[in-house]
Parts: C-alpha cells; structure tokens; sequence
C-alpha cells in the first residue's frame, strides 16, 4: 500500500498533474476499445491474455507444466466438489479485472460468487484464490504485474509454482498486501481461502502421492 500512496503523491506533487491525467484518461480510452476488440476475436481454442492493453498469446505448455496443474487441479477440484464449496476453473477460464483479463491456471470461487455464473458465461469475476504455475515466458509476468493486480483487486490468495524445481509459494493477502507464508518442497499447505484443504506439497510433483492425497479426500467424511 505505501508504493501506490508513493507513487500517487508524486504525481500530485507534480504540475502538470492534470496533463499527465488527460494523457492517461486517452490511453486507457484507446485500450478500452482494444480490449473489446480482443472479446469479440479471441476463441475458445486460443489461450490469451489482455494486459495493459497488449493481446498476449501463450505457447502450448510443457508435459510438466500440464502434469503440475492436472495434479493439483485434481486435489482441488475433488475436494471443492464434495464439500460443496463453489467452483474451480482451470486453464481457460478468464478473469476480467479492472484493467487486464487474464486465464490463471487454476482459479477458485467462493459459493457466493460461483452460485450466480451462467452455463453460456466467458468473463468472471475477480477469483477468491489463484495458482499461477510458472513457465520460461509466463515467469516474469506471474511475479510482476500479475502478483501486484492479484493484491490490488483484493484475490485473498495466491500459488506461485515452479514445477522443475518443484517448489511452491504461498501468499496471503493481510492489509491489503501479500505476505508470504509458505516456500517450500515439502511438508504440508493449508489454504486460507478453500476450508479446510490441506495437502502435502509433494502431491501436486508425485502421481503415486498424489492418488494416495486423492483417495483420502474422496473416503474422508468432513
């Protein structure tokens, strides 16, 4: 919070506030119409993104980045489903923030929010909790600009995972900014947002842990 306080009173400070302003109102004018633009022409067999005012169009993903997300996906999916706790999209769901639209690889909703999607729906609200699994070409993005419009728009939680290395980051949102709870290879992760899903970390890495994590979430009364 104290960057966007710093960074908005050096533009007041500035006194030509109200040209970089009128500057800023066209640019976002020009990106409104972009970004209509992108709904009507992107598809469903494309993954894309609009982030300040660029179309960004992602290469098809490695094995391991398609296991990673599958895997956790499963567990999520699974557990969300049986306890009745809203909705999981994955990969292609996009999400329309105030600015940018993006297709996380794994977003949750909250019942509140899932209960009052259409069948027909493409764009969805801000996500209560986000994983992002980090790609050469999507790295820089998932640490930058989408790690400070997650925090900005609210998104209580949020995975950042590096399938080679195996390793996920864990942040929760505490007076409006992101703090970091967990990075680590092993040991157990507790969501803040989806209650009462705890998993071990190497479930989302290991297929036979995984469908040992899978079976308990499915035999377990909770």
């Amino acid at each position: 919070m104290y960057l966007k306080e710093q960074i908005l009173k050096e533009i007041i400070e500035r006194p030509d506030v109200y040209l970089i302003l009128q500057q800023a109102k066209s640019i976002l004018g020009n990106e409104y119409i972009k970004r209509k633009q992108f709904y009507k022409e992107v598809s469903e067999n494309q993954k894309a993104e609009f982030i300040n005012g660029q179309i960004v169009l992602h290469s098809p993903v490695r094995q391991i980045h398609n296991q990673t997300n599958l895997l956790l996906a499963s567990l999520l999916n699974a557990y969300v489903n049986k306890n009745d706790l809203g909705f999981i999209g994955i990969e292609k769901i996009m999400i329309s923030l105030t600015r940018n639209d993006y297709e996380p690889d794994i977003c949750f909703f909250k019942k509140e929010k899932s209960n009052q999607f259409k069948p027909e729906q493409v764009l969805f609200p801000v996500p209560d909790f986000v994983v992002e699994i980090l790609s050469e070409s999507t790295k820089k993005n998932d640490r930058g600009i989408k790690f400070m419009d997650y925090e900005a728009h609210g998104i209580e939680e949020y995975w950042i995972i590096d399938p080679e290395k195996k390793i996920i980051e864990q942040y929760h949102l505490e007076d409006q900014q992101y703090n970091e709870v967990k990075k680590s290879d092993d040991g157990v992760i507790k969501s803040f947002v989806v209650e009462g899903f705890e998993i071990l970390v190497q479930s989302i890495f290991d297929k036979e842990m995984n469908n040992m994590v899978l079976s308990s979430i499915l035999s377990t009364d909770i």
